[in-house]
């Protein structure tokens, strides 16, 4: 969208029969579920991008901001129904440790300013060592902490380890546990409650549809089940893409595909200096997931989403992270959009969307073996959050595993988060913006700066597009786009 509105012409080379990958749809024609993620925060990225090619985020996509954000709820008891008011929140949160309420306030305000102070970091590009030493990165890193997780730095507000759970679990978006998290990203949480959880109406993948819309209005050249295979180069520099329906020429190339996947798939080994397959291989790689897609002959009177929390949630980590096996006892999340959104389902139904945290691919786990025992564990747990199903029930299913997550979607070990988000693959540290490895090659998408989760994909998009204008000699997105200011959301971007 940016580059076609600055004057490029775009052709988007895309593997699957629709848009968005792990942001898109599937489903029949009665159910309609979102693939990969489901929570829509941080929306004011999006929307300036929207606003700099000309359109309205929020007339285009109607959302619905949810309250309750989410129910989290803990095997050991309580729960916790997150809101943005801060007072019920407050009560929230006393009904677990009366102690730990006044620490709310403290969280939020001490996680605003971080935000603030951390933002420009978030939006510019990290091409080199040298950039880590920018005055403004040197005087805002006594906030960093480096070396405490997100959970022991949760301990200054919170005594109560349900709690502190409650406000880092969302390290799971970045496919990491909250115990080896950096504690910058305690902003994580702090966006769901300071901007809100929103529900796009169709699921997320309605964005990245009116995405592909607006795209092609813009003059993109969307092409369907067309996968690039390789191309063909003048010393570093790609000139030619090639996919079994034809070639073509190009100034630039962006890469958003999963970016270890793509790299040993397509790209030689020869051409990569600093990504080579061998140090690929020793990388860290996020957790994977086991995913359940549900259309069943029942409503439930339940939250949006649910996250149900282990007696285990600890050993849950353990065993994902470092022992690469299957919890016995996993913790889960349940989307029940049906409950906002009629339109994913006929009359009377439901579309469930179930995820269970699991290890990325390894030989101690085979999922054709263990996919059917697993999903009746995970039928019978999700009793546990209220959801009283009945497999008769169950109209339409799907079940994506992370063996599925590597050779059906193309993503490396089906590792869903991509690279995952430790000290040393953060920064100049990921793979860049602007391509180390090759020439005219640019990178967008969770496996670059500023990393995984749909607002930052978003932002590495706008980083990327500037510095691809730049090397092409053309006008860069307008500074008053680029950079968004904080504060309170204005009515036009707070729709009932």
């Amino acid at each position: 969208m940016m580059l076609a509105k600055s004057g490029c012409k775009v052709t988007l080379l895309e593997r699957r029969d629709r848009p968005g990958g792990r942001t898109s749809s599937l489903g029949d024609d009665q159910y309609t579920f979102d693939l990969g993620p489901t929570f829509f925060l941080y929306p004011r990225v999006l929307q300036e991008i929207f606003q700099f090619c000309g359109y309205n985020l929020f007339k285009e996509v109607p959302m619905k901001r949810l309250d309750p954000q989410y129910r989290i709820q803990f095997e050991s008891g309580g729960r916790i129904d997150a809101t943005p008011d801060p007072v019920a929140m407050r009560e929230q949160i006393a009904s677990l440790n009366p102690a730990d309420a006044d620490g709310f306030d403290a969280f939020i305000a001490e996680n605003r300013q971080k935000l603030k102070a951390f933002q420009p970091i978030l939006e510019q590009p990290f091409n080199s060592w040298k950039d880590v030493l920018r005055p403004h990165l040197l005087k805002v890193l006594p906030l960093l902490k480096p070396h405490q997780s997100v959970e022991t730095y949760l301990k200054r507000f919170f005594s109560d380890p349900r709690v502190r759970i409650a406000f880092c679990f969302q390290s799971k978006y970045l496919g990491m546990s909250p115990f080896q998290c950096p504690s910058l990203f305690s902003i994580l949480s702090f966006l769901e409650y300071e901007f809100g959880v929103y529900h796009p109406i169709g699921g997320c993948n309605s964005v990245t549809q009116v995405m592909a819309r607006i795209a092609t209005e813009l003059g993109v050249d969307i092409r369907y089940n067309e996968p690039v295979k390789s191309f063909e180069y003048r010393g570093r520099r790609p000139v030619r893409a090639f996919t079994e329906q034809g070639e073509y020429r190009g100034d630039a190339f962006v890469v958003n595909a999963d970016f270890a996947q793509f790299m040993s798939r397509a790209i030689p080994n020869a051409l990569r200096q600093r990504w080579t397959d061998r140090k690929l291989e020793k990388k860290k790689f996020s957790c994977s997931t086991y995913m359940m897609y549900l259309g069943v002959r029942k409503q439930f009177d339940l939250p949006h989403h649910t996250i149900h929390i282990s007696d285990e949630y600890r050993r849950n980590l353990t065993d994902i992270e470092e022992d690469f096996v299957i919890p016995e006892s996993p913790s889960f999340y349940v989307q029940n959009a049906s409950v906002t959104d009629p339109s994913l389902a006929p009359e009377g139904r439901s579309t469930l969307y179930l995820l269970a945290p699991v290890s990325h691919q390894h030989p101690n786990i085979d999922w054709a073996r263990e996919s059917a025992s697993f999903r009746e564990k995970f039928l019978d747990r999700i009793r546990l959050a209220g959801f009283d199903l009945d497999p008769s029930d169950i109209e339409y299913e799907k079940i994506v595993t992370p063996a599925d997550w590597e050779h059906e979607h193309q993503i490396y070990r089906g590792a869903t988060f991509n690279l995952a988000h430790g000290l040393t693959q953060m920064l100049h540290l990921r793979p860049r913006n602007r391509f180390e490895d090759l020439e005219g090659v640019y990178l967008a998408g969770g496996g670059t700066h500023p990393g995984s989760g749909l607002p930052v994909i978003f932002e590495s998009s706008r980083i990327t597009s500037n510095l691809l204008l730049e090397d092409l000699g053309m006008e860069p997105i307008p500074a008053q786009v680029g950079s968004h200011k904080l504060g309170s959301e204005s009515p036009e971007l707070m729709p009932a």
